[in-house]
């Protein structure tokens, strides 16, 4: 039997006496319509504040400022741009192996990184050259459903004075700072958005024991999404969970348990592309290492503020009514005092952990992340939404909490006032959207006045998110790495390379100038260029062993434009000077060495090169300069500067450790004795290599005599066929990445490359799986039959109770439908 606790009609309006809990889709017909136009006003609410303020800022696609910034260009828009390929049949390689970037790399963990939203296929209905679009049509889309799913939670979680009120703080959710700021840009973030609401409502079922199979099935499809902002949205559930318990009441004792059961379970579905992710993190290039510190508080009190921009602050901008209905709770004495604290005192809570060292490790995995130090900030942004609905579920504010309520808001403003941050035309939509917002509260309570109400404070939202999201546009671009869009010049160079392409006869490599740091999965061929968070060290180690230069502390590789380099990873065609060049000098992908141990790289590039290729092909220079008819290489890969041969064009050093690293460049024919080349000054090594192209011609002819006449990658190996029955050591032209087996056996590497001993062999197989792929299909193997076992033996209780009761055998089974 449920209490009712009978309120005076002078405290509270009989009009907004909260229900116990609201009605779910599964209710009766109007709150069903309730709760879908509450969701569908808040995906449109979200969609209008982003479009109106990318409008303003002239930004892609409504204007000529494009949005090519950082890794939204370097990463997400190649890899959406390669999925299509994939999608389409047009990739080199597949879900496991891609064949395309880095020489050969493995596809599983980027997918699970970059591309495993369940809304990333949609990419593929538009046509490629329109990938740019496709991708912003995805960040849009995502910033709604994350909007319409925070409606469907609050209207669960109890009613509010008016049925639009949690469209309303759904859309502010969505439209939080992180999201316009930095989910923008890293649209993969963005399912962490979506990610949160879902699992709260998670964490509701499992108060109410309801929806076990559903609940699972969400947290997969979360973790699977996104896991780094889905591991944030956990944590940010299970306080949500905690707090419900303390405030609406325990359904049941075993509601933590349900809840991280289904945490597990939901978890183990998504291990085949969890395992190989956290695999595949381990055993890439290190990072950057970095030690965390707190943002001042005026700063970080600052990021409240509409139209503030930054990464070492946390952008916890929401719009005025949701921030000022959360200031507001603390005062409101018509909401229980147990809620009040709880709901307040959490809020606070986690935005002091962000500041805390050992709590913001547990934030972010446990490792400080390269770039913003406060990527849990949606978090904070879902829990003042729940905050400020909590003090709705009991009503419209009274004017006295109204009153305390905006002095605190002020009180927070005024503290910023110290940080740079708080321009001017921040602080001036700041006040404005707090006067508008407490006066359409502050109206009476009369039916005449609701329009007014709700249109006073849904302009407030929308005017302070569109401009945050314009001013966020164009500071961002003033601000950031910036990158030419996608467009006719791109499609040039790409057909130009697939009309060139010869695989897998030879590769094609997309060369420089680089687009961004992706460009073969974005203009097409198979090249060495590759820039992810699982870039392999080994990769990175045998590129810059070769005299190949990086970015971003080397996980950034760029494609490296040498004859031999070229020679010994079959590169029969690159993109360079504005057309595609052919080379006659280039081996099959898989070549064989003599029996013997793998040589040992030293600090020469020129001489590496040599090593692999088992013959001297660079002529030494003589009193710094190289003989006449050889083609001066120069490596100096901590010079910044330019570099020329005589009256040679000059070429530009881009180096400096640790965050880049100079690629050797050729700096002509010498075709006068004695003259020597113009190098930058600086720290660290400047060499010469002096390329004679008749030994490199005799020693690729020397090679060609035993290697693979045929080679046949595949999307998960390859296999080569021999001219005659060979002995030595096979050389297959690929990075040795952990995964690979040929003949069942582990690969071992040669000097950085994938190598097999064969005696007597015509053929050669190998195989490629990912690592962590079998544990993971393992552990979604145990979580199924887990399932299975939990659905079986509920559906059993539930027959022998409806038997027991005398129910119809119609009703048992709606009833097993229902709660499944």
């Amino acid at each position: 039997m449920r209490t009712v606790l009978r309120i005076p009609s002078r405290a509270v309006p009989p009009a907004v006496v909260p229900s116990p809990a609201a009605p779910d889709a599964s209710g009766p017909a109007p709150a069903r319509r309730a709760t879908a136009g509450a969701a569908g006003l808040a995906g449109v609410l979200a969609v209008a504040a982003v479009c109106a303020g990318d409008a303003v800022a002239r930004v892609f696609p409504f204007g000529p400022r494009h949005r090519s910034v950082n890794d939204l260009a370097n990463q997400f828009v190649p890899f959406h741009a390669h999925l299509w390929d994939l999608l389409r049949g047009r990739a080199d390689g597949g879900p496991l192996l891609d064949w395309r970037a880095g020489w050969g790399t493995s596809f599983l963990p980027d997918y699970g990184t970059y591309l495993s939203s369940p809304l990333a296929p949609l990419v593929a209905l538009a046509p490629r050259a329109d990938v740019e679009y496709a991708v912003y049509a995805l960040t849009v889309l995502k910033t709604a459903l994350a909007a319409a799913a925070t409606a469907l939670l609050l209207r669960r979680l109890s009613t509010a004075p008016a049925w639009w009120w949690p469209a309303l703080l759904g859309a502010g959710y969505a439209l939080c700072g992180w999201s316009l700021v930095e989910g923008a840009y890293n649209p993969m973030w963005l399912d962490g958005l979506i990610a949160f609401p879902l699992l709260c409502l998670v964490a509701e079922w499992a108060r109410e024991g309801v929806r076990p199979l559903l609940s699972v099935a969400t947290v997969a499809v979360c973790w699977t999404a996104n896991f780094y902002t889905a591991y944030m949205a956990t944590l940010g559930a299970a306080l949500f969970l905690l707090a419900r318990l303390a405030t609406a009441g325990p359904r049941h004792l075993r509601a933590p348990v349900r809840a991280a059961v289904t945490t597990v379970l939901g978890v183990g579905l998504a291990a085949p592309v969890l395992a190989p992710v956290l695999l595949s993190t381990r055993q890439a290039h290190p990072g950057v290492v970095r030690d965390f510190a707190a943002a001042g508080a005026a700063d970080a009190l600052a990021r409240l503020l509409p139209g503030t921009y930054g990464f070492s602050t946390p952008a916890a901008f929401v719009a005025a009514p949701v921030l000022l209905l959360a200031a507001t709770l603390a005062f409101r004495r018509d909401v229980p005092g147990r809620e009040r604290r709880v709901w307040t005192g959490l809020v606070l809570a986690v935005a002091l952990s962000f500041q805390w060292g050992p709590t913001h490790l547990v934030w972010h995995l446990f490792a400080t992340p390269n770039g913003s130090p406060y990527r849990q900030t949606f978090v904070l942004a879902g829990l003042l939404v729940i905050a400020a609905y909590t003090g709705l579920a009991h009503g419209l504010p009274g004017r006295r909490a109204l009153a305390a309520g905006s002095s605190a808001v002020l009180a927070l403003t005024a503290a910023a006032l110290p940080s740079e941050l708080a321009t001017r035309p921040a602080l001036l939509l700041a006040l404005t959207g707090l006067a508008a917002t407490a006066g359409a509260l502050a109206l009476p309570r009369r039916r005449r006045y609701a329009a007014l109400t709700a249109l006073l404070v849904t302009g407030a939202l929308l005017g302070q998110a569109a401009a945050t999201t314009a001013y966020a546009d164009r500071r961002r671009l003033a601000h950031l790495d910036d990158y030419p869009p996608y467009g006719p010049e791109q499609e040039r160079r790409a057909a130009a390379l697939a009309a060139a392409d010869g695989w897998p006869a030879y590769r094609t490599d997309s060369g420089l100038p680089r687009v961004a740091g992706n460009d073969p999965l974005l203009l097409g061929g198979q090249g060495a260029a590759y820039y992810s968070s699982h870039t392999p060290a080994a990769l990175t180690g045998l590129l810059t062993a070769l005299g190949g230069g990086w970015t971003s502390r080397g996980r950034n590789l760029q494609s490296l434009d040498n004859p031999v380099v070229d020679a010994l990873f079959a590169v029969g065609a690159r993109w360079r000077d504005g057309g595609v060049a052919r080379t006659d000098t280039v081996l099959p992908l898989v070549t064989v060495r003599p029996p013997g141990p793998a040589p040992a790289f030293g600090p020469s590039p020129f001489r590496n090169q040599e090593l692999l290729l088992g013959a001297r092909v660079y002529a030494a220079p003589s009193a710094g300069a190289c003989p006449v008819g050889t083609e001066v290489f120069l490596w100096a890969p901590e010079r910044t500067g330019p570099a020329r041969l005589g009256g040679g064009a000059p070429v530009r050093l881009l180096g400096g450790g640790p965050k880049r690293r100079a690629a050797l460049a050729s700096l002509g024919v010498q075709t006068a004795p004695g003259v020597r080349p113009q190098v930058p000054d600086g720290r660290g090594p400047a060499e010469l290599g002096c390329l004679d192209r008749t030994r490199l011609r005799t020693a690729v002819d020397a090679l060609r005599s035993s290697a693979a006449v045929t080679v046949a990658p595949t999307t998960t190996g390859l296999t080569a066929r021999f001219p005659h029955p060979v002995t030595g050591t096979a050389l297959i032209a690929a990075p040795a990445i952990p995964g690979w087996s040929c003949g069942g056996r582990t690969v071992e590497p040669y000097a950085g490359l994938l190598a097999v001993p064969v005696t007597g062999a015509t053929t050669l197989s190998c195989a490629f799986r990912p690592p962590g792929l079998l544990p993971g299909l393992a552990a979604a193997g145990v979580s199924v039959l887990v399932l299975v076992g939990l659905a079986a033996a509920r559906r059993g209780q539930r027959r022998r109770a409806l038997r027991t009761s005398g129910t119809p055998p119609a009703a048992q089974s709606a009833a097993d439908a229902a709660t499944a």
